[in-house]
């Protein structure tokens, strides 16, 4: 089962939240198809989130084929994504790598900074290619 928790000062909206949460969880192999989420209710409870955002969430999920609702039943995983389990080697070499960041005395932000240039250089965000112009259809005089 997966806790959700919510960062009310972060910026991102709650439903977002919920939504990136689940995927971390997926990738991670914390959730695995055939899994039951939390019913709303359960995450109402849990977050004091509105249930209309929580089943915005689910939506979202549903609708990017990562869960279904069974109705009477609650909203099961369907797939998974990526392949870091959470036991993986590399995990604990993060882990160490965060470890001796913050004895180094980085603050959160700098990390985030450090890793996602990094990630970057790694994994380049690809930028899709431009539309091809538009031809006038009128009359070509």
């Amino acid at each position: 089962m997966i806790d959700y928790r919510i960062d009310r000062h972060s910026g991102v909206a709650t439903y977002v939240q919920i939504v990136q949460q689940t995927k971390q969880a997926l990738r991670l192999g914390l959730l695995a198809p055939g899994d039951k989420l939390p019913t709303a209710r359960e995450v109402v409870e849990a977050t004091a989130v509105n249930p209309n955002t929580v089943l915005k969430a689910y939506r979202e999920l549903e609708r990017e084929g990562l869960v279904e609702a069974r109705r009477g039943l609650g909203t099961f995983v369907r797939r998974s994504l990526g392949a870091a389990p959470a036991d993986s080697p590399l995990r604990a070499e993060l882990e160490d790598w965060a470890a001796r960041a913050r004895a180094a005395g980085l603050e959160r932000e700098d990390v985030a900074a450090l890793f996602t240039a990094v990630l970057e250089t790694h994994y380049p965000v690809r930028t899709p290619d431009p539309a091809p112009p538009k031809t006038s259809q009128g009359d070509p005089s």
